[in-house]
């Protein structure tokens, strides 16, 4: 007991050590902490604050794949921890360890000497740190302390801004981690004599869990919604209002467990900072306007704007609550902020809606963690940001006769058992070469994907689209990776003006967390009915596609297997294609497949189709 004392001493000491480091203007030859508010080509700008270290007294929730809850390390009943394989407790560096001949007092007069290396001397009995309670202490990310344990900022704890800003210059060698980085990170950097930066180290924050690569920030497991400046929780009808706001982490207008009608009604989020990114994604913290606690509100010819980081429009968080607003306007213009926001298990109907965003990782149709419902009628929704898609589901979204833009993002994105169904909906995306933080996995219009993040359940996807017009101004058509997914399309017209594929289904390099490399391929069910299609559709050899050309449909151009670029272990049924009567293939190019069912017409145009038995088939 009396060395874990002391070892307790020693992680307080070296959490005081870092916090205090962290709070130093200094910026020659320090660590400092801070988020980031603009990237340029070998430039970093922060604004610096603190990471609180205290531990968190909410218990984490269940992890994706059985994993343990982050911050927590598994222990017995007794709290005990686990046994290890060769019966001794784990052992391991402390970064910031005392020299060799620091002295941890122990209370009785004992001493415990930290050695050289910095190891900790082995625990008795086997048995990890732990307090006098007998709880384990808790460790980072839901590891078990074997090895070095991090060092900063990845104990984790919570962001403290402050009021400084700093541009800092990064070496050379660093400049391409930049490409890596987005708004709204939180980041250790390490600086030498000169201030230039010499480390970059994400420890939290993240641009609206989309896309971030690097950014495994810790999860938020304590709904925290901030405070409000307006609060609706009694029944009633409000017109002819104006709700606004400036204050941090607040809403300007909260409705909490009400049924509520509000008409002509004026909402401003104009200013106030967010204190925790996922907290305003998740749960509506800073919003211009949340319903929560199953309100139940209905909203007619409102102007709502926000420019405040974290500023979504209309938020409805949490199962039962219901938001149906028609004939409004929103409008955002800080990133994270996207126009309707649905997490939770939340309801949006949304009807002839005018909504723009203009902030990165700031989709005009959005949810995140929890997922809802999503029903969307009419209007027109436009994101201007990076990493902003004019939709971003991670719940059930449905939209009819809407127009839907992204003017610097791919246009749609599925991630895992969720879904979007399109109905005579005019969309069109222009995902930037270099900006975004995906673009260097693949440029698209249409992105499906799983990113093991948690905020979306790991399982089928589904899209559907039947009817009106889907443009891609750059890159593939869609890009699916890292997870299983449904589709049907139906009648729709397809105009790719960039130099893409129409479809891309494969693994990826795992550089943003996606799945492990070599085994992160996709599997893709495309039904076509009274659907023409024109493209090439590359599969690599871990993903598996079947199509199916149904009611007069059309297919023009070339199928084809390539292997997967990390050399993962190639599975069978790639390429499987099933052709109707009264459906047409006419092939632009040889083609390599793995079975063909050909009860329509093949027009072979002077090319192959090689099966995978190494049949060659030709006219």
């Amino acid at each position: 007991m009396k060395r874990i004392l002391a070892f307790l001493c020693i992680l307080t000491m070296i959490f005081s050590l870092t916090a205090c480091g962290s709070s130093s203007t200094d910026t020659t030859d320090a660590t400092l902490y801070g988020q980031v508010e603009e990237i340029g080509d070998n430039t970093i700008t922060l604004l610096l604050g603190e990471m609180s270290t205290e531990s968190s007294e909410d218990e984490s929730g269940e992890m994706p794949s059985g994993e343990a809850p982050s911050g927590e390390v598994p222990s017995g009943e007794d709290g005990e921890m686990p046994e290890m394989p060769d019966g001794e407790a784990p052992t391991g560096e402390i970064s910031q360890a005392p020299s060799s001949d620091s002295v941890a007092e122990i209370s009785d007069g004992e001493e415990m000497t930290v050695s050289e290396d910095g190891e900790m001397p082995e625990m008795p009995d086997g048995e990890a740190p732990a307090s006098e309670d007998g709880e384990t202490i808790e460790m980072p990310d839901g590891e078990m302390p074997s090895g070095d344990m991090p060092s900063g900022g990845s104990f984790g704890g919570t962001f403290e801004a402050g009021d400084e800003t700093v541009t800092l210059t990064v070496s050379d060698d660093l400049a391409d981690t930049l490409a890596d980085l987005s708004e709204g990170d939180i980041v250790m950097v390490e600086t030498d004599s000169d201030g230039v930066v010499t480390s970059i180290e994400v420890v939290g924050g993240g641009a609206g869990g989309f896309d971030t690569a690097g950014a495994q920030a810790t999860s938020s497991t304590t709904v925290e919604q901030g405070s409000y400046a307006n609060l609706i929780d009694t029944d009633g009808t409000y017109s002819d209002e104006t709700y606004t706001s400036t204050g941090d982490d607040e809403n300007a207008l909260r409705v909490d467990g009400a049924t509520v009608t509000l008409d002509n009604i004026t909402v401003d989020k104009s200013a106030g900072s967010s204190s925790d990114t996922e907290s305003g994604d998740f749960y509506g913290m800073n919003a211009a306007l949340l319903a929560t606690n199953g309100a139940q509100v209905t909203i007619t010819n409102a102007t709502i704007t926000s420019s405040a980081q974290n500023g979504n429009g209309v938020f409805s968080y949490g199962e039962g609550t219901v938001v149906t607003i028609s004939d409004s306007t929103i409008t955002t213009t800080a990133d994270n902020s996207g126009g309707i926001q649905t997490t939770g298990g939340g309801t949006t109907n949304a009807y002839n809606l005018t909504v723009e965003t203009s902030g990165n990782s700031s989709a005009a149709i959005r949810s995140d963690r929890g997922g809802g419902t999503v029903y969307v009628d009419g209007g027109t929704y436009t994101s201007n940001g990076y990493n902003s898609p004019a939709v971003y589901s991670t719940a059930t979204i449905t939209i009819e006769n809407a127009t839907l833009t992204a003017n610097n993002s791919e246009a749609l994105v599925v991630e895992g058992a969720n879904s979007i169904t399109l109905t005579d909906c005019d969309v069109s995306g222009n995902m930037s070469d270099t900006e975004g933080t995906s673009s260097s996995i693949n440029v698209h219009n249409i992105m499906i994907y799983q990113s093991t993040s948690g905020d979306a359940e790991e399982g089928t996807s589904y899209f559907s689209a039947t009817g009106g017009t889907i443009t891609s101004n750059n890159g593939d058509m869609f890009y699916i990776t890292n997870t299983h997914c449904i589709m049907t399309l139906s009648g729709v017209t397809f105009v790719n003006n960039g130099d893409g594929n129409l479809m891309t289904i494969a693994g990826n390099d795992a550089s943003n967390g996606w799945g492990t490399a070599g085994s992160n391929g996709a599997q893709v069910e495309l039904t076509c009915d009274g659907q023409d299609l024109e493209g090439d559709i590359t599969v690599d050899t871990i993903s598996t596609f079947s199509m199916t050309l149904t009611n007069g449909s059309t297919f023009t151009g070339t199928i084809n297997i390539v292997d997967n670029e990390d050399g993962g272990t190639a599975v069978d049924d790639n390429a499987v294609v099933t052709i109707e009567e009264g459906c047409t293939w006419t092939l632009t190019g040889d083609c390599t497949i793995t079975s063909l069912t050909n009860n329509g017409t093949i027009d072979y145009n002077g090319y192959t189709i090689t099966l995978a038995d190494g049949t060659v088939l030709s006219e």
